[in-house]
């Protein structure tokens, strides 16, 4: 087993501590499931582990299932900032 642990190696384990720190925190309570700062620790997390797939060992699975984790945070964030700005809108 290699030990040398390389830039994409470190950006997957960042990754995989931001996703399970985020679901910790929304566990916890401490964050909402709809909240910004939710759902960017769930898609940096999710590009930082597909960036270690791609660049390290390539694992279908685990990539189309880090994939579907991005696209579904960034939905999040759109879809909240486009009810944040439909909310100013609306508010006088």
């Amino acid at each position: 087993m290699d030990t040398h642990f390389l830039w994409h190696d470190w950006t997957g384990l960042a990754g995989v501590v931001l996703v399970l720190v985020a679901f910790f925190l929304l566990q916890a309570h401490k964050l909402g499931g709809h909240s910004y700062t939710y759902q960017s620790m769930n898609l940096l997390g999710a590009l930082g582990i597909l960036l270690s797939l791609i660049f390290g060992e390539f694992n279908l699975p685990a990539f189309l299932q880090e994939l579907a984790w991005f696209l579904i945070s960034a939905y999040g964030i759109a879809r909240g900032v486009r009810e944040r700005r439909a909310a100013k809108i609306i508010a006088p």
